[in-house]
Parts: structure tokens; sequence; C-alpha cells
């Protein structure tokens, strides 16, 4: 790679967030699935306003028809039609869809402190990730200490160092040197007693180095630990010797190496210190990172890894894990790049070396700068504004600071790079079992609203009537209501329990993109309109057939209602086999055994204005909801292939 330069929840889970970290430069980057839900709460108005007028039309239509004599019954038609006109599952579906994912995501190691972080994912194009503890283990191991001086180095590892290796209590990278340092023969407790500290400077990005002076006997002594280029730069030595020194880092780098600089020196100084040597420490990289990287490019996510450690370190790591070989940019190189520069840079890179918390916030922006919809992980304080300016801000649940768990959107209770695709994966499949049920909903009560103005239409101009000379209306209100409250619901609810497992070989899904896109409109437009011709096509032809008007009217009903449920299935899914959506099929088969009750029992009968149709009834019946089905499969299939 060239160089340019559902398990317990922790009780920080539930802790709240504070107004100082509420975001609003991301409200209007990626609606939420919150906006997505008053989107669809506008779409049940816009439904409710439309229903409203036609039922109005209805009643005016039976008021100047049948005159006040038969206005009741139309009135009461009008008033149901207005009602089924709205999709009254529709909050509850989509509060369950959000709910489940969140109680999914949670079962994954991943836990969400922000609703509209749920959405933001499934948008995702970049994820900016830590190297340490996220793409490797953070499990640091010293593989060789390089030195003329093992005393002093050893005596630096201990000293300069704010574990405690015996308690496992501290970074990663200092609980090794101890490790190393006790292996030969160092008591770091016992040195510390022996050598107080008098001052101390901790390890900070921005300066990368550790300073701490300690009372010897000789007088005060200063010992430095941190990156080669900055401890070499602090060292007497001529620039033959920094070269030198910097060199070998490079090469243990290049082998995928962490290389620490030690250093030395009497007083209180940090400069024109004595060079002490390097460790050599080896993270290795997370098994699964690998894999979860290519998902990631599968699924068209680009990976940008941001580190502290040495560029060559970086690339190693990065062509371990099948990251794309691009140029790499230093933090110091980074730093003097304007933003447009910054910007363009961006596009192209996968690795920053030597970054600060500041240069992670500053990429960022560049990245959404260039329409880019960013997951960024943090887990120091200094990450935080990072995290608040992404689209995604994700902590560590580990090894973060509370600061950064705070601000953050999505908390890893495992600290895994994996966990966030995983993350991504239950985001796009919510937004994806929200659009089946929207395209269920709208679909059928589409076909509702089509029947009850086209059997109006058809009874006004053939004259049909039933026994008692009334008009025939193809459905009753209390019919009505019987479908839109009885038949969606649990139909609905189980569509947000559908897998999705092609969803990660799919492109991120543009944020503004709708949830009723194109082919989604026509779905809806097409099934439900073919719906209500073959229950119109029932309406005019069962009493050339024979059947009386109550009997083609209950028809029609139980072909509504049963219809109604079998188009859960292509509104799902797009071809394929039989879905493997168990809680689907029960509730499929549940709500079809529901509808003959109905019919069968007498005060149910009398309520809902029922008979037990003849032979022919039932015949046509089975006939046309298979016909409706089968026709609805097949447009779901041609339309809703690539969704």
């Amino acid at each position: 790679m060239p160089v340019t330069g559902c398990p317990p929840m922790p009780a920080w889970s539930e802790e709240p967030i504070s107004s100082s970290t509420r975001r609003s430069s991301r409200a209007s980057r990626s609606p939420s699935p919150v906006a997505r839900a008053r989107r669809s709460s506008r779409a049940r108005s816009w439904s409710g306003e439309r229903g409203g007028l036609l039922a109005a039309g209805l009643a005016l239509a039976g008021l100047l028809s049948e005159g006040l004599a038969g206005f009741g019954q139309f009135f009461l038609v009008a008033v149901a039609l207005a009602v089924a006109a709205v999709p009254e599952g529709l909050p509850a579906a989509v509060t369950f869809a959000l709910a489940l994912g969140v109680e999914r995501m949670a079962r994954r190691r991943a836990v969400v402190r922000r609703m509209d972080a749920v959405e933001a994912l499934g948008s995702v194009t970049v994820i900016a990730t830590d190297k340490t503890g996220t793409l490797t283990e953070n499990r640091m191991d010293v593989r060789q200490l390089r030195t003329d001086n093992q005393d002093r180095a050893l005596a630096a590892m201990a000293l300069a160092n704010d574990a405690d290796d015996r308690a496992g209590a501290g970074d990663p990278l200092e609980i090794a040197l101890l490790h190393f340092a006790r292996a030969r023969g160092v008591d770091p407790a016992s040195l510390t007693e022996r050598r107080p500290r008098l001052d101390s400077r901790p390890f900070d990005s921005a300066w990368q180095f550790m300073r701490v002076t300690v009372r010897e006997a000789d007088g005060p002594v200063t010992y430095l630990k941190g990156a080669p280029e900055v401890i070499a730069a602090r060292c007497r030595g001529t620039e033959a010797d920094r070269s030198a020194w910097l060199a070998e880092a490079a090469a243990a780098g290049r082998e995928g190496l962490r290389a620490v600089a030690l250093a030395w020196g009497p007083g209180t100084e940090e400069t024109g210190l004595h060079w002490l040597g390097l460790v050599l420490l080896w993270d290795p990289p997370r098994p699964e990172a690998a894999e979860a990287i290519r998902r990631c490019h599968e699924a068209g996510i680009r990976v940008v890894m941001l580190t502290g450690d040495h560029a060559a370190t970086a690339a190693a790591i990065a062509r371990t894990l099948g990251l794309p070989d691009r140029p790499l940019i230093e933090g110091e190189a980074l730093r003097l790049l304007s933003p447009e520069a910054l910007q363009a840079s961006v596009r192209e890179t996968s690795v920053f070396a030597r970054v600060t918390a500041e240069d992670k916030l500053r990429i960022v922006e560049a990245l959404q700068a260039g329409a880019e919809i960013v997951a960024v992980t943090g887990d120091g304080v200094n990450d935080a504004p990072a995290l608040k300016r992404a689209d995604v801000g994700i902590a560590m649940g580990r090894r973060g600071s509370a600061v950064s768990r705070e601000v953050a959107d999505l908390v890893l209770l495992d600290d895994h790079f994996a966990t966030i695709v995983a993350a991504i994966e239950e985001g796009r499949s919510i937004f994806q079992n929200i659009r089946k049920f929207l395209r269920f909903l709208f679909s059928t009560n589409l076909s509702e609203v089509l029947v009850v103005s086209g059997g109006l239409v058809a009874a006004l101009w053939l004259d049909l009537r039933d026994s008692g000379g009334a008009l025939l209306l193809p459905l009753t209100a209390a019919q009505l209501l019987w479908i839109n409250l009885v038949t969606d619901g649990a139909p609905a609810l189980a569509l947000a329990l559908d897998r999705n497992p092609g969803v990660m070989r799919r492109p991120p899904r543009p944020p503004s993109e709708s949830l009723l896109e194109g082919a989604s409109t026509r779905f809806i437009l097409t099934t439900g309109t073919l719906k209500a011709v073959i229950a119109m096509t029932l309406l005019l032809i069962l009493p050339r057939l024979g059947e009386p008007a109550a009997a083609v009217r209950t028809v029609v009903f139980l072909f509504m209602a049963a219809g109604q449920v079998l188009f859960a299935y292509p509104s799902r899914h797009a071809g394929g086999g039989i879905p493997r959506n168990r809680t689907l099929h029960v509730a499929v088969v549940l709500t079809l055994l529901i509808q003959p009750v109905v019919v069968l029992i007498p005060a149910l009968r009398a309520a809902f204005d029922t008979v037990i149709p003849g032979a022919v009834g039932w015949q046509a019946l089975g006939c046309s909801v298979f016909l409706a089905w089968l026709m609805a499969e097949g447009v779901g299939r041609l339309l809703l292939r690539r969704t």
C-alpha cells in the first residue's frame, strides 16, 4: 500500500441523553423511522381526507337516489368507508417493527440509544472505524524489546504506565508492557515505591506520548514513551541516528507490529533525552473482521480505518483485513489539506494513520460533504464531537468512556466491528418490513374503496336491489369494519417479523427514498384494482347464476376478507420459494379460519347481515380468491423483484 504521508443490558444502557448532547445536524440528512412514521401518518390523513370526501359523496348519492328512507343505510356505509380508507393497523405495525428491530439488535450485542439511528443505519454508505479494539482484538502482546539499555527500558515500561496488570485495569498496551517487565524480574509496584512519581503528562493523541518524572537516588529522572517519530524528535542524536530509529520502526510496522519508543533523561525536561529503543507489540486482527469488511463491500458500504498507529502498521493491518489498496494519509499531511482537497482525498482513501480526534471530526465532515451517510466509532471523550456529527455515532460498551456512550446513537456491547455490520443489516431489514406492510395495508384498503364506490355506481346504474327493495350495496358498514379492523392486524404485524437474507447484497438505500417508491406504488394500484375488478365481477355475475342478493353480498364480503389476508404474501417477497416466516403462515391461517364464523354462527350472521351461500357461491368464492392471489403474486414478482 503506497504511503503518501438479548443479553443483559448494562447500567449505562438506561442513562438519559442530556440535552446538551442532542444533535440537530443529522436531522436534515437522514429522515428517521419516527419521521417515516409521521410521513405514514400524513398518508393516513391523506387517505382519511379522500375517504371522507368519497363517503360524503356516497351519502349524498344515497339521499338523492333513495330519499330519506334509504339515507340511513347509505350513511352507515359512508362512515364505515371513511374508516376503511384509513389503514388503522399502520401505527401499530410501524411501532412493532421498530421495537422488534431494536430487540434484535440488542440480541446481536448492539444497544440503540436513539431510535432515529435504526433507519439511518440502513442508509450508511461509509463506516469510519477505529482500528484498535474494533478491527483488532486489543489484546497486546510484546514480541520484542530492542534496546541497548535493558534496565532503563524496563524501568520506563513500568514507570511511564498507569495500568494495573494484576487487576487487569488500564490500557491493554500498558498492561502488556507491565507483563513483559514483570516476566523479566521487574516488580512494577516495588519499583514505583522506590522511585515515586513527581510529575506526569498523560498520553494524548494531540502530542502522542506519555511523560513521567520520578525521584531517583541522583535526583529527578524523566521517562517518555510514545510514537517513535515524536520521541525521536525529543532525543539527542544525529539525523542519521533518527533516520535509523524511524526506519527500524517502519520495518516493524510493515510486519503489522506496533512500535512504541522509549526515552529517558536526568531532570524534568521533555527534550534532550536519551533514546532507549523500541517495544514491538502485536495486536491480532479479530477473526471475524475480514469477513465483516467483505460483507460491507458486498453491501456497497465503504470501510475507512482510522488509527493513531504508524502508517506502516496501519497499512499492514489493512491488507490483512482486505481493505482496498489505496493511498494512505497520515494525520500530519491531512491537517495541511484544505476542506476541498480533503473532500477529494477521502473519496479515495481507506486508511488514515496518526490521526487525532480532531482529524476524525474533519474526516467525517468531509465524507458528509461528499453526500456520504457516515457511521463512525469512538471510545474516548475526545471522540464525542465526531460521534455527534456523524449520521450514526457508535460507541464502545466495554472500553468506551461515559461521554462517548452518552452522545452515541448505538453502543456495541462487545466492541466488535462485525456487530456494526449486524446492526446495519437489521436497520435495512426494518425498513424493508415497514415497506412490506405498507404495500399490504394500502393495497387492501384501496380495493375496499373501489369496491364500495364501484358497487354503488353499478347498483344505481343497473338498479340492483335486494329482496326488500333496498339498493344492493356490495358491503355493509359492519362488514367493512370487520375487514378493516379484524382481518388486517395479524398479517400486518407478522410482516414485521420477516427476515431479509438478501438485504446485505444490495447497495445502501438513499435516505431521501420514499417508503412507497415507484414499484410499491404501482403494486398497490395494480393489485388493489385487480381485486376490486374481481369483486365487481362477482357482484354482477352471481345474480345471473341464480344466487340471491344476500348470498351475493356474503360471497363478496368473504372474498374481500380472504383475498386481503392472502395479499400478505405477494406484498412481502420478490419471487422465490415459500416464505420462511412461520409467524406469517400462522397469522394467515388463523385469520382465514376466523372468517367463516360470521356466516356459520347465527348471532354473527344477523349482526353482519350474511347468509350461507349456495354451492355456486362457494365455488365462485374459491375460484375468485385463488385467481386474485395468483394475479397479485404475478404482479409482485414482476414489480418487486429488485426492491
